[in-house]
């Protein structure tokens, strides 16, 4: 029997937040802003600073991929 040969993604912290950004537009489409905004609005009332944080990092990688921008 052979060694099975495994090729790993690795994700990184950066990718993530694209993924999750994907997500949410493909989720809520025109709506996803408004959606994103309400999550960090609920995240900041619970008082989830670090939440809030990663919420409007995905808010900005939403923003550059509807202005056409790409993962990096």
């Amino acid at each position: 029997m052979g060694a099975e040969q495994f090729d790993y993604v690795t994700l990184t912290f950066e990718k993530e937040l694209w993924a999750c950004a994907l997500l949410v537009e493909r989720e809520h489409g025109e709506r996803a802003p408004l959606w994103i905004a309400e999550r960090i609005g609920a995240l900041a009332l619970a008082g989830d600073a670090a939440g809030v944080e990663r919420w409007k990092a995905i808010a900005a990688c939403l923003d550059s991929l509807r202005r056409g921008g790409v993962p990096t």
